[in-house]
């Protein structure tokens, strides 16, 4: 059986840089979906992945994030929080959808849509190795940084 294959994504990201799934094939990276910057649980997130960022690389494995945020928003969230690695802005939700990563939550009494926190790791081969869904911050990234060890 063979995982689910990375749709194809073409979005903006920060370091005017642009995210291209299809060039990234060969080379496994991992994604990670979080609600939005300058927020409490994903800047401890995003922490975490600064924080591993030198085994993530030594794995040869980069870490996206990405958020419904502007560029304009992730590059000061970026900065502010010494991000080593490049956010990337789906404000049009596309990359949201095809990972289907958008669910109703509730946000002070009222229903909403929004990012509900995942992380995928994409192989070599472009398919969706492994995937995390309603992820709880502490412990995670590390969790996340022994799959990507183990890839091949």
């Amino acid at each position: 059986m063979t995982n689910p294959l990375c749709p194809p994504l073409h979005l903006p990201m920060t370091s005017n840089g642009t995210f291209d799934t299809v060039a990234l094939k060969g080379q496994p990276f991992v994604l990670y979906f979080y609600p939005k910057d300058n927020t409490p649980g994903c800047t401890t997130e995003g922490g975490d992945f600064r924080d591993l960022h030198e085994s993530f690389l030594a794995a040869n494995c980069p870490v996206f994030g990405i958020s419904r945020d502007s560029i304009k928003s992730h590059e000061g969230f970026k900065a502010t929080q010494s991000y080593p690695f490049e956010l990337v802005s789906d404000q049009d939700e596309l990359a949201c959808r095809a990972f289907d990563v958008i669910k109703n939550k509730k946000m002070y009494g009222k229903d909403v849509q929004g990012i509900e926190r995942s992380t995928f790791v994409i192989n070599r081969q472009g398919e969706i190795a492994k995937e995390w869904r309603a992820v709880k911050v502490p412990g995670h990234v590390a969790e996340v940084l022994a799959f990507v060890q183990t890839l091949k």
